[in-house]
């Protein structure tokens, strides 16, 4: 696939106001491209499972509500599994599906990326 092929084209017709919704980044960014999911997923990764609280720990700022709401969202999308254990107190855990762990190379990726433009503004503001 060449660059051009790669680029999703606009719609004549906007879905959602801006592309087409066949296009696989948008389809993608649909899914982890809310302002909570990518923190979450990057907490996730390096453990085998987590607990609601210490999820919630991990991922500054975030209200138990859009943690809840975001989690669940990554759940119906095969990316998070939600694990109960039927104990006193209640225990929750969270894990990725292997689905979910297919994302790491992509965000290692983007991870470079990011550190590359934070040395690229640096040296900018330098």
């Amino acid at each position: 696939m060449d660059e051009k092929e790669f680029f999703c084209r606009r719609s004549e017709q906007p879905d959602d106001g801006v592309y087409v919704s066949t296009c696989p980044v948008t389809y993608a960014l649909g899914i982890i491209g809310q302002k909570w999911k990518l923190p979450i997923l990057w907490h996730l990764f390096p453990r085998e499972a987590t607990r609601y609280n210490e999820l919630k720990r991990s991922v500054r700022g975030i209200t138990n509500m859009m943690l809840t709401k975001s989690l669940h969202e990554l759940e119906e999308h095969g990316l998070v599994e939600r694990r109960q254990y039927e104990t006193v107190p209640p225990r929750v855990e969270y894990s990725l599906t292997p689905r979910g762990r297919s994302l790491f190379p992509t965000l290692k990726e983007l991870y470079r990326w990011g550190e590359e433009q934070m040395r690229l503004d640096e040296l900018r503001k330098a």
